[in-house]
């Protein structure tokens, strides 16, 4: 099964989506990767979404992906005695160490580390921003704050600190049991919620110890501002918009995700859009006209992926919500003006020789109108940089490591194949024009391009270029 369209769609899976025949059903609709929310998803669920993922996979015959997101620290409030309290405007509210039931006057806040680093000035949004409170006095026991917008309070909601750089790592405890857990079932991707800092990733990257790729949900402006040393130490991004939009002025998010997709697609790290996107087929057979708008500008930007979160977990329609994605993307693509938009945003390559490689094979592709650029990688970078490209051609990336054609399946234009490494140059060329035309992305007498390195099987050796002709039989040509 080949797809039509070169944006990936990640589906994430829960009530809605945890038997077999709807994960199948998903990945016919359109679904490249499955994402598993560890905030809602016990250990034994969790192996066995896993080993059902698995077992669509082995009977469709495609690699696909599946990314574990962890939950991240969650910061709330404590309880109040009477569950929840009315405030004003302008009056003063207490937020403090005290662990008795909060009134109208004070509550709990049992996390001593944002007692101790809010400063005056600072804002604390509570409830995803429904109260706006901003401290006026602290002293490391207790943040005494004027209610700026919203007027209700309940027990455990959550707080946002848009203005604080709090002193805690992205890992609990619960997260780090998460993590083993995963790893141990093998999946492909770890998300890792609340990343503020670079060093934020190095505990991951000392537990994963390579078995999974690691990707950094942008959801705090903390992470904005450090961006560039973000991409440099993750696999891949995500835009978080959600998150994004609490902690941040709603109208920067889009800007935001501007930057943030454009930042990876120059550092050739896969990026997804995520949050809200089909947001109202939780309940409705179809999007509004706004979501289709935003489904399609995130297309346009050239994102890797594209992702549903309860549409497809919770929802009413999670099989059309997929289809629904598929079809925007794929409509999209097929807009005359997608192109050129695209080859708008590219950047110059890095100075490497794989660089070099993708930008001659994307360039001689297109100059020639070959069938596909055919890339054989075995950890994957070369897949990565032929993407970075986002050449009009299909892009076959063919492996002999199940695990890199399962992270490829993430990746923006890649249609991935598990297949032996090639044991000399002619079997090179035979298994590309035979897998192509196995495939159906060339016919008998249309040419490929194919890039690889020699010596064959050594991995980030990217250096040749190859055009070869499909025969009659499949096999290369002249």
């Amino acid at each position: 099964m080949r797809r039509s369209r070169k944006v990936k769609i990640l589906a994430t899976l829960g009530p809605a989506s945890s038997e077999e025949v709807m994960i199948r059903r998903l990945f016919e609709a359109g679904a490249d990767v499955f994402r598993i929310n560890m905030s809602h998803t016990d250990h034994p669920l969790m192996r066995t979404l896993v080993e059902r993922i698995r077992k669509v996979e082995k009977d469709v015959g495609r690699p696909i992906g599946i990314l574990s997101d962890l939950q991240g620290p969650k910061l709330r409030v404590g309880k109040f005695a009477s569950d929840s309290v009315e405030l004003t405007p302008g009056q003063t509210f207490v937020l403090d160490d005290d662990p008795a039931p909060g009134d109208e006057t004070r509550v709990q806040l049992p996390h001593p580390e944002i007692l101790q680093s809010v400063e005056p000035g600072h804002r604390l949004l509570i409830d995803d921003g429904k109260l706006q409170l901003k401290a006026v006095e602290t002293d490391g026991h207790k943040i005494v704050c004027t209610v700026v917008a919203g007027t209700k309070i309940s027990n455990r909601k959550g707080v946002s600190l848009p203005d604080t750089d709090l002193p805690i790592g992205a890992l609990t405890d619960k997260d780090r049991k998460d993590l083993e857990a995963v790893l141990a079932t093998g999946v492909d991707w770890i998300a890792l919620s609340f990343v503020q800092r670079p060093e934020d990733l190095a505990e991951v990257r000392k537990v994963a110890r390579g078995r999974a790729a690691l990707m950094s949900k942008i959801e705090k402006p903390q992470a904005v501002t450090r961006l560039a040393e973000i991409i440099e130490l993750s696999d891949a991004l995500m835009v978080a918009r959600g998150d994004l939009g609490v902690e941040m002025p709603l109208e920067a998010v889009p800007g935001i995700q501007k930057q943030i997709t454009r930042a990876a697609r120059r550092a050739g790290k896969p990026v997804v859009v995520a949050t809200q996107m089909l947001e109202s087929m939780i309940t409705a057979p179809v999007p509004t006209r706004a979501e289709v708008s935003d489904v399609s500008i995130a297309v346009f930007e050239g994102a890797d992926a594209i992702m549903l979160s309860a549409e497809s977990a919770a929802g009413d329609y999670p099989v059309e919500a997929v289809a629904t994605m598929d079809a925007i993307a794929t409509q999209v693509e097929k807009d005359p003006l997608y192109p050129g938009i695209i080859n708008a945003q590219r950047s110059e390559p890095e100075a490497t020789g794989a660089d070099a490689i993708s930008l001659a094979a994307r360039q001689i592709g297109e100059t020639l109108k070959l069938s596909a650029i055919v890339t054989y990688t075995s950890s994957g970078t070369t897949g990565l940089r032929a993407a970075r490209e986002r050449p009009q051609l299909p892009i076959i990336a063919l492996s002999p490591v199940v695990e890199t054609a399962r992270r490829l399946s993430l990746v923006w234009g890649t249609h991935c194949v598990v297949t032996q490494d090639a044991s000399d140059l002619d079997d090179m060329v035979d298994r590309a024009c035979r897998i192509t035309y196995q495939e159906e992305f060339g016919r008998a007498g249309d040419r490929i391009i194919i890039t690889a390195g020699v010596p064959l099987g050594t991995p980030g050796a990217t250096n040749m270029l190859r055009i070869a002709y499909i025969g009659s039989d499949g096999m290369s040509g002249l």
